[in-house]
């Protein structure tokens, strides 16, 4: 079922070789701007007239009142209910973790420089509703937020036919995080509508400094386009697992997990690395069996037919790290014997999964970890989405009349070398030079 590539024996870079998802971000970005400008030029009216025509969906509000929200909280089955509220404790437990603390550092007597590290005033966070819902992503997103201090924090998801609305489990994890402005606006449309806002209808949504959140091609050129007038997380391309096995890799977990995100998309990718023939031909078995009795069997099918998902022979683990931090996949799973020292030594992924029973769907939901994550090799030199995602360095300079004086006449020699002497002059002159 899986194409296989075989590097046992190549001196060849990696990069080259590898499977990768045919997307092309900059035909799609030509395709949306039209999009983009009406909601910028438009507001309101561009969004309404965009979602009638992509979605088939005439809207009657694009933000959702709270009733419903409250409404989707109360009707939440129990055993969801339990699943998120876990889901938002670990991840708020693990976000905490990760603030940053206010440096001073003294250099000489009178001058410092302060490191802080504040919030992101307002964001705006895109949770996608295509092919399947994510009320996990609502927790992933407004969790870190949360964390870092945002003050201001909206929400858009696509609206569902027939109600209009964005998908009732995200409407209440919307309210089970404390989130009361969302908006049923998905796609392009809806990333130029947080990157631009709108006042010609209210309740106006007031434009945001920061865009997050993964979609689809369409969303994530808007969010190409939009970059420089708002921050955004990444340009997030399809779901991907890479999983590095050797002969002790039980094969059925193996075949589940490369199932469970070729469930996603059929453009996700599913790669297995490894230097066991054995176990190749035991998950090739497995994933005939599995795939027959999986639900979405066409899509995942699909997914690990595409030329972006392949069985990778290396010789040795050796050479299957070398491909691995080359792939720099999204998601990377160690199924290895001593999987924790071979995991310490990757040096490009998004999240590392260690060993058997730290499967990626794990991560999806109850880790407490952050499954918004850099895909399509980005996991090389881009980190996932964290708390310091949201939080921004600014440094304060406080020197004295003395701390200035000891390095002026370095701040005058350096002025002068770049042919800048205004600046040394503003220095000279506190000195009545």
């Amino acid at each position: 079922m899986l194409n296989r590539i075989d590097l046992r024996g190549s001196t060849e870079d990696p990069r080259r070789l590898l499977p990768r998802a045919a997307l092309d971000v900059s035909v799609a970005t030509e395709q949306v701007r039209p999009t983009v400008e009406a909601v910028h030029e438009h507001g309101a009216k561009a969004i309404r007239e965009a979602t009638h025509r992509f979605d088939g969906v005439e809207l009657r509000q694009l933000r959702v009142p709270a009733a419903a929200i409250a409404a989707a909280e109360a009707g939440l089955e129990p055993a969801v209910r339990a699943a998120l509220l876990e889901s938002i404790a670990r991840a708020r437990k693990v976000h905490l973790d990760q603030t940053r603390q206010e440096v001073t550092t003294v250099l000489g007597q009178g001058g410092t420089v302060t490191q802080r590290w504040l919030p992101v005033a307002r964001v705006g966070l895109y949770v996608p509703g295509g092919l399947a819902v994510y009320p996990s992503s609502v927790v992933m997103n407004v969790v870190p937020a949360q964390a870092a201090g945002v003050a201001s924090i909206a929400v858009t998801s696509p609206p569902q036919k027939g109600t209009g609305l964005p998908n009732v489990n995200i409407l209440a994890a919307c309210a089970l995080l404390g989130v009361d402005e969302v908006y049923a606006v998905g796609g392009a449309q809806a990333i130029a509508m947080l990157g631009y806002g709108f006042s010609d209808e209210e309740p106006a949504c007031a434009p945001v400094d920061m865009i997050t959140g993964p979609g689809n091609v369409w969303v994530t050129a808007a969010k190409r386009l939009l970059r420089g007038t708002v921050g955004i997380d990444a340009e997030a391309g399809p779901t991907e697992i890479a999983i590095l096995a050797d002969d002790s890799a039980d094969p059925r977990h193996v075949a589940a997990d490369l199932i469970s995100q070729a469930e996603h998309d059929p453009l996700a990718a599913s790669v297995l690395v490894t230097p066991s023939t054995e176990l190749v031909a035991a998950v090739e078995a497995e994933l005939a069996r599995q795939v027959a009795a999986t639900k979405h069997q066409q899509r995942v099918t699909d997914a690990l037919t595409g030329v972006q998902s392949a069985i990778v022979l290396v010789d040795d683990l050796e050479q299957g790290l070398r491909v691995v931090d080359a792939y720099g996949a999204e998601h990377l799973e160690i199924q290895t014997r001593d999987p924790r020292t071979v995991a310490e030594r990757v040096r490009s992924a998004g999240a590392i999964f260690v060993g058997a029973w730290s499967p990626v769907s794990l991560g999806d939901y109850c880790a407490g970890s952050n499954h918004v994550l850099p895909t399509g090799g980005c996991a090389r030199h881009s980190s996932g989405l964290s708390t310091q995602t949201f939080l921004r360095g600014v440094q304060l300079i406080e020197y004295s009349h003395d701390a200035l004086r000891e390095v002026a006449d370095h701040v005058v020699a350096l002025s002068d070398a770049e042919d800048l002497p205004a600046h040394g002059a503003a220095v000279k002159v506190r000195f009545g030079k």
